[in-house]
């Protein structure tokens, strides 16, 4: 008899995700890995951007593990803990708005009461501005911040005329980001508080319609270029067309209280044949 994993599948912002819940013990052969990989796959498996993996924590509501469509595993993702926020709120019904999640990068605080979920970010680290490297024979100036996972930012005009994949596969291995690599992010300034983003992300090894950690890079390091003293939030025009809110206190030179809000949706759920 095939043995089968219940799964969950969820988006936000256009990011999709593969939910399987790991609390009790399930048919995945011990390999998360290569389950990823399968599952993942849009032509031989469900499709998705990432699976993530719920299993028992003692600090928190979840304990939420993310596995990109390539099998590596990724330190945090923003748009998979908001999906993780959601499906805690309605599948294990916690009357509370509130919710903390374990991951690899730290805890997470979450707020789900609707639709719209927010995320708290641990607080971002290494933070590099105006950093000249060579691309194709060509000086760029890059910038990086690190928001739970790696992201490098790279200011342009005529956004919508980058070679995305191209441009940011070069990037991603490039040897000044040896041996873990970097999401790319290329950003264009709308105007003080509004910003249209388009990613190449890790592990999925290619353009994504959102990323959610990715989001927040850009958002501060746009801070930094362009400081904005009288505003709520930052929004991010994302590749699938949403537009995503980065609130954050700055302190000197240091962010404070960097939350993410967005959409989030449990679209259907199955059983799939391992």
């Amino acid at each position: 008899m095939n043995k089968t994993i219940p799964f969950n599948k969820i988006v936000a912002s256009g990011n999709d995700f593969i939910v399987i819940d790991k609390r009790k013990p399930i048919a995945t052969n011990g390999n998360l890995a290569h389950l990823a990989e399968r599952m993942c796959s849009r032509k031989y498996g469900i499709g998705a951007d990432g699976l993530l993996v719920m299993e028992k924590s003692k600090i928190a509501n979840i304990k939420m593990r993310i596995f990109n469509a390539d099998g590596s595993e990724a330190q945090m993702c923003g748009n998979g803990a908001r999906c993780t926020a959601l499906w805690v709120k309605q599948r294990l019904a916690v009357t509370s708005s509130r919710i903390k999640i374990e991951t690899k990068a730290g805890l997470i605080e979450a707020e789900a009461k609707t639709a719209n979920v927010k995320i708290k970010l641990t607080d971002p680290k290494n933070i590099k501005l105006d950093t000249p490297i060579k691309v194709n024979e060509k000086l760029l100036k890059i910038n990086f911040v690190n928001t739970g996972v790696p992201h490098t930012i790279i200011f342009v005009e005529g956004l919508n005329e980058i070679d995305v994949d191209s441009l940011g596969r070069t990037i991603r291995y490039h040897e000044q980001f040896k041996p873990s690599g970097t999401n790319v992010n290329f950003v264009e300034i709308i105007d003080n508080a509004f910003i249209k983003v388009r990613t190449y992300e890790r592990g999925v090894e290619g353009e994504t319609l959102a990323c959610g950690t990715g989001a927040v890079a850009s958002a501060l390091i746009t801070n930094y270029r362009l400081p904005i003293t009288n505003f709520k939030f930052i929004r991010v025009l994302t590749r699938g067309g949403e537009v995503l809110k980065v609130y954050f206190d700055k302190v000197g030179d240091k962010f404070k209280e960097v939350w993410l809000e967005g959409k989030a949706k449990i679209i259907y759920e199955g059983r799939y044949y391992v």
